[in-house]
């Protein structure tokens, strides 16, 4: 009789260790590796903390089994923990020092107090087991979207059950004006997956670019099998976004396949995301096209680029203003994040002003330093020269060319714009003495007496000083945060000196100094790993 209820007992034991397996999606042997951990305890507790004691349970049958291990030894130390070998050996004829002796142990009868403890460890360790088996389950499903049951709303921010796991929606990752209720269906992209003292959380978003572009995967089978893809995405959450499709097969319009018969694919996008706008843009590998593209739907006449910057100025008809701007700025600034580029929108009356404003200015700087009369210097401005330099330096014949001017004209003008150019130099030569910068700087290319004095009044005034510089240190940089761009001047910025040429002076001066060898300056390389130039910081 006391047989059966050994076996019924052992069967019982199999059955809870299933059970709980089963219940919280985690491997059997977890558990009974936490139950063996709770019986170890107790039987410590039961024996002597200092006695090594392990417990199996076998997988199969359920029987468990207590034993004390020893270590056999030459001389006894521990006796808790020792055996010597003369005493091992008539156990184990075979044993040597080093071995292992398991001494078998007989069964405890757990108290109230053992049982408690052994509950907590196996509840403990369950709770780890689960722990792990939810963070290894979703930290490679980042980039997913998932479905789930809204659990509970506390302060704004979603609990919701995924099943498997739990995950919170944040208040700030939510559409806005967007009610949820509990037992609501909802869907959201894994936005971050982290390890935390309480366990895994899982961090949802319905706000993020990538949401819409996995949106539009599961509606757009053109999409899904990355015959359009979608090139980037930029959204004012729960209001209005946009987004650029290229097709890599040139029978489908990208534009047409997420539309949808009726504009059935982009509506259910549309309906998911509370009605919020979707423009969707084709993507061109021309800059100026992609740029007046997203745009849309504004007109606008003409596009002046400066890559360097990343900048574009866009100008569009007087009555275009508003709609090209958006409400609050809306459209630009979407048309930024979506393109990369920062946009300068003005009228045409606007941009006539300024063109006259440069013309007036460029005029009188040549009235200025040449001595001439309004007349030559607007004849010089409106032929596209733009510095005293141009002039001095174009071939003769380029100047006599221009009407009204003949050869001994252009000489003229010539010798005045050199005298004018040594008299500035000149000054900057005293200037720069002044404040102390090494004639050895004059010696690396691309550095002017201009620029030599904008070092110096810098602190820059060795040839060391200005190895030890980075590009955008001189250059400045552009920081794109959230679609706002914020331009950084650098040291030499006000002289109009772009980054590759900046990063030019800098390895010259690295090659003069003799921290690097000559095949080794690779300006274009330092650009690159300065970029810096351009730093993206929660670009969308």
């Amino acid at each position: 009789m006391a047989d059966t209820a050994v076996s019924a007992n052992r069967l019982e034991l199999l059955q809870i260790a299933d059970a709980v397996a089963r219940e919280k999606s985690i491997d059997k042997t977890v558990v009974l590796q936490a139950m063996e951990d709770a019986i170890q305890r107790a039987a410590r507790s039961r024996y002597g903390t200092e006695n090594d004691i392990r417990a199996e349970i076998d997988p199969k049958t359920g029987e468990m089994r207590l034993q004390r291990l020893l270590e056999v030894v030459e001389e006894v130390e521990n006796e808790h923990t020792q055996i010597s070998l003369k005493d091992a050996s008539r156990r184990n004829p075979a044993a040597r020092i080093g071995d292992f002796i398991a001494e078998p142990l007989p069964p405890i009868d757990f108290g109230r107090i053992a049982a408690q403890n052994a509950k907590q460890v196996i509840v403990q360790k369950v709770r780890e087991a689960e722990r792990e088996r939810q963070y290894n389950e979703y930290k490679d499903r980042i980039g997913d979207i998932v479905h789930g049951l809204v659990k509970r709303v506390e302060y704004g921010n979603v609990i919701v059950d995924l099943g498997r796991g739990e995950a919170i929606l944040r208040r700030d990752e939510t559409l806005p004006r967007e009610t949820v209720r509990n037992g609501d269906r909802i869907r959201a992209y894994i936005q971050d997956v982290r390890r935390e003292q309480r366990g895994p959380q899982i961090f949802l978003s319905r706000t993020h670019p990538a949401f819409m572009a996995k949106l539009f995967a599961q509606e757009v089978p053109e999409v899904y099998d990355g015959i359009v893809e979608i090139v980037s995405v930029a959204r004012d959450p729960g209001s209005r976004a946009k987004i650029a499709v290229r097709s890599k097969d040139s029978s489908i319009d990208p534009v047409g396949a997420c539309v949808g018969m009726r504009g059935s694919r982009v509506q259910a996008v549309v309906n998911e995301l509370q009605g919020e706008k979707i423009d969707i843009i084709p993507w061109s590998p021309d800059a100026a096209t992609f740029i007046v593209n997203a745009l849309a739907p504004a007109e606008v006449t003409k596009v002046v680029l400066d890559e360097e910057a990343q900048r574009i100025e866009v100008v569009v008809p007087d009555d275009q203003l508003s709609l090209a701007i958006g409400r609050r700025g809306q459209n630009v600034r979407l048309a930024s994040q979506l393109t990369g580029w920062d946009i300068d929108i003005m009228t045409e009356a606007e941009e006539s002003e300024r063109r006259q404003k440069e013309f007036a200015e460029r005029t009188q700087l040549f009235m200025d330093a040449l001595d001439v009369d309004e007349m030559i210097a607007q004849l010089l401005a409106s032929e596209g020269f733009d510095s005293i330099e141009e002039v001095a330096y174009v071939p003769v014949d380029a100047l006599a060319e221009i009407e009204g001017f003949d050869d001994a004209t252009a000489q003229e003008l010539q010798m005045r714009a050199n005298e004018y150019l040594d008299r500035q130099a000149a000054q900057y030569d005293q200037r720069r003495r002044e404040l102390g910068v090494e004639d050895a700087l004059a010696e690396i290319d691309g550095v002017t007496p201009a620029i030599m004095v904008a070092l110096g009044e810098n602190g820059i005034k060795t040839v060391e000083d200005l190895a030890d510089c980075a590009t955008d240190e001189l250059a400045g940089w552009t920081e794109r945060q959230k679609g706002e761009v914020t331009k950084h001047d650098g040291h030499l910025s006000p002289l109009g000196v772009t980054a590759a040429e900046a990063a030019a002076m800098i390895m010259g001066a690295r090659v003069k100094a003799g921290w690097i060898e000559p095949e080794q300056a690779e300006p274009d390389a330092e650009v690159e790993d300065d970029d810096a130039a351009t730093r993206e910081e929660g670009a969308a």
